[in-house]
């Protein structure tokens, strides 16, 4: 089975069998207006090994294209709006002309005064990377307080902190919640790819990435679903590589990557996702 499959499995079991019930004090709402309680753990630390192969889910099939392209309308569109994204899993929360407020995109494209002049977080990573690459100042932060009232959601993986050690780019990603069964696939696959963009384009090889969790949790009406689900086959992992001609972050799309011998089980299906 890929490392994906491996967390994936391990936290979720640990949640099941050791996790506490949140029942009180429900922000979440089903779509029948019931409180979507959850069954959680605190604290989970995964870790992935980009240089032996790429995280990617076999237990069902993850649509990564759409994963990356989501990671690329924050990182590299830095946009707000879903009219910039192919996927139709912001709509729930944007307004009338398609804003998710300031959340996201918004945050990683405000500008702020360097030394050597005005940088947004994300050129600014660009340019330590290839000017400082061992500096342990490398991180991006969007979870601005002061825009919190303006966003549609509060950001989930919210920070990003980039290190380099021996010659390999190596990465923390800090969530404060995580929806398993919805989301933790899709965001590992994602924010491996984005390691991947970075490090070709700094002359770098991927290296680690940490995967930090607060908050990990099933949603009730998710159990009997990850329940089968763990339980599954799972594959060894697919081979997924990105064009090597591309030297500049801002002219990758989507279909920059190529995923070869992805085995997978079947779908699960449509399921609800609490707001």
């Amino acid at each position: 089975m890929s490392s994906a499959d491996t967390a994936f499995i391990n936290t979720c079991r640990d949640i099941l069998e050791n996790g506490s019930w949140v029942r009180e004090g429900v922000r979440a709402r089903w779509e029948d207006g019931q409180p979507a309680c959850t069954k959680k753990i605190f604290g989970v630390v995964n870790r992935y090994n980009l240089a032996e192969e790429f995280p990617l889910l076999t237990l069902r099939p993850i649509n990564f294209r759409a994963a990356v392209d989501e990671i690329l309308w924050i990182w590299q569109k830095k946009s707000n709006n879903i009219k910039d994204l192919n996927s139709h899993i912001w709509d729930q929360w944007a307004d009338e002309k398609g804003s998710i407020g300031k959340a996201y995109g918004y945050q990683m494209g405000i500008k702020h005064k360097y030394k050597e002049g005005m940088f947004d977080q994300v050129d600014r990573v660009l340019y330590d990377l290839r000017h400082n690459p061992y500096s342990r100042r490398i991180l991006t932060n969007i979870y601005n307080f002061a825009d919190l009232s303006e966003m549609a959601l509060y950001p989930c993986a919210y920070s990003m902190t980039f290190n380099v050690t021996d010659g390999r780019l190596c990465a923390i990603l800090n969530q404060r919640s995580q929806d398993m069964l919805a989301a933790n696939a899709w965001n590992v696959a994602q924010y491996a790819a984005l390691v991947l963009m970075f490090a070709q384009v700094s002359g770098l090889e991927p290296g680690e990435l940490v995967h930090v969790i607060a908050d990990a949790h099933i949603y009730d009406r998710h159990i009997p679903i990850v329940e089968e689900l763990i339980e599954r086959p799972a594959y060894p992992a697919p081979r997924v590589e990105l064009d090597k001609s591309i030297t500049n972050f801002y002219d990758f799309v989507p279909e920059s990557f190529t995923v070869t011998n992805y085995r997978h089980g079947e779908k699960i299906g449509r399921f609800s996702v609490a707001i």
